[in-house]
């Protein structure tokens, strides 16, 4: 297993994997409003072109990804592909942005079924869950100087 930046071309697979397990884990419970306005921001070049994202890759598939923005202190999208999820691939992309980023505290807008992996990496609830275009999310942070 390799996590590494991604390069330019493999931002499509990254995006093709992004919306898979988005449809698969977080489609379901968002309304109509709330799906399309996440694939018109991961198909948004002008957004995209504001994150760093990185790639855990099993031999050349890439099976997770992990993108921030703000110089490495919001977490903007963070997916596994299914069938590698529990493995600690999770765990390893995030390790990735602690080392990369200087900022003493990351931020997230977590989907509902990702809250309980954000705690499990010492994320902590900033608030309660929230609603914006459709876009279910709670509002968490991780602060560097905790675990040390």
């Amino acid at each position: 297993m390799v996590i590494k930046k991604l390069e330019p071309e493999k931002m499509d697979s990254a995006i093709e994997l992004v919306w898979k397990v988005f449809q698969e884990y977080e489609a379901p419970d968002y309304p109509v409003d709330g799906v399309t306005t996440f694939y018109n921001c991961i198909h948004d070049s002008l957004f995209l072109a504001t994150l760093k994202f990185y790639g855990a890759f099993e031999r050349d598939k890439l099976i997770g990804v992990i993108a921030t923005r703000s110089a490495g202190s919001h977490i903007s999208l963070f997916f596994v592909e299914s069938s590698y999820q529990q493995k600690g691939i999770g765990r390893l992309l995030f390790e990735k942005v602690l080392l990369e980023t200087s900022s003493p505290v990351i931020t997230v807008h977590s989907s509902p079924y990702a809250v309980e992996v954000y705690h499990k990496l010492g994320f902590v609830d900033r608030d309660k869950e929230q609603l914006t275009a459709g876009i279910r999310y709670t509002p968490m942070q991780y602060i560097k100087d905790k675990l040390k």
